[in-house]
């Protein structure tokens, strides 16, 4: 099974480089699941009911959230209608929407999409590791699920390792989000689990974490704010992973970064290279 998936779209060059690049790379690539976050995908802060139809119309099969899951109001009320929009599962009881998606992909495969959000450094929720040890436990790797996608949003390298660790042998992939910087430490963990620390976002480089940088350094700079923040609009990258996942054991055989347009080295999966 061939999988893609994207770091934070952030803002509307973030969408805009999915939605024009995302098409051509389903068909290119023959992905059979791709998995977005667009958690900062509405002016940089949450997500809209028609934002995410549209990253589901250029070939994101699930959407997942984070700490800015709830920013646009609407999200409280569509976000239990959006089947596959996935928030933080480890939101407090009662939260709306799901934390856990199964979606089914191109090639028939079921693959369980898990969002948790990390504690360190972040409005504390509840805990991610047992919450992914009952979603693990019910939903097994090559008995319920052919594929297991987890995304990590959270602010440490060291509270992702762990998680990478934790769930190694029951995931095919675990990935992290919420940072916006791509990092170059994609590895194939000892149980067979593809690893990536933060999938970078797909947004203008050329700002602070996707951000126009003028206000961001007035406040570093002089600590009192002087406007809202509002995405970079420069020409943006598409930032990801690609996965190869063995269809008989659900692990990842195969694991690449991805980078495309924008400002940064353009980084391709060779395995899927012609």
């Amino acid at each position: 099974m061939r999988l893609l998936f994207l770091g934070d779209v952030v803002g509307r060059a973030g969408r805009d480089v999915v939605t024009g690049r995302l098409p051509g790379l389903v068909a290119d690539w023959k992905l059979d699941l791709v998995v977005v976050n667009g958690e900062n995908a509405a002016g940089g802060f949450g997500i809209t009911e028609a934002i995410y139809g549209e990253l589901r119309a250029a070939g994101a099969d699930a959407v997942t959230l984070g700490n800015h899951a709830f920013d646009q109001r609407e999200a409280l009320v569509f976000i239990e209608r959006a089947d596959r929009l996935v928030r933080p599962l480890n939101y407090p009881a009662g939260t709306p929407g799901r934390g856990a998606a199964m979606i089914e992909a191109r090639n028939g495969a079921r693959v369980l999409v898990l969002n948790v959000m990390g504690r360190v450094f972040m409005d504390p929720l509840d805990d991610p590791f047992a919450a992914l040890d009952a979603a693990l436990e019910g939903a097994a790797l090559g008995r319920v699920a052919d594929a297991v996608v987890v995304d990590v949003h959270a602010e440490t390298t060291s509270e992702k390792q762990a998680i990478g660790y934790h769930c190694d042998g029951r995931a095919s992939l675990v990935v992290g989000t919420h940072t916006h910087v791509p990092t170059a430490d994609h590895r194939i963990l000892a149980g067979g689990t593809a690893y990536l620390t933060d999938a970078g976002m797909c947004g203008c480089y050329d700002g602070v974490i996707g951000m126009d940088r003028e206000e961001p350094l007035r406040r570093f700079t002089r600590k009192i704010p002087s406007g809202r923040f509002e995405p970079a609009s420069g020409a943006a990258t598409l930032s990801g992973v690609a996965v190869e996942i063995d269809d008989r054991t659900g692990l990842a055989a195969r694991v690449g970064l991805v980078r495309l347009g924008g400002g940064l080295e353009e980084a391709r999966p060779h395995f899927w290279m012609s």
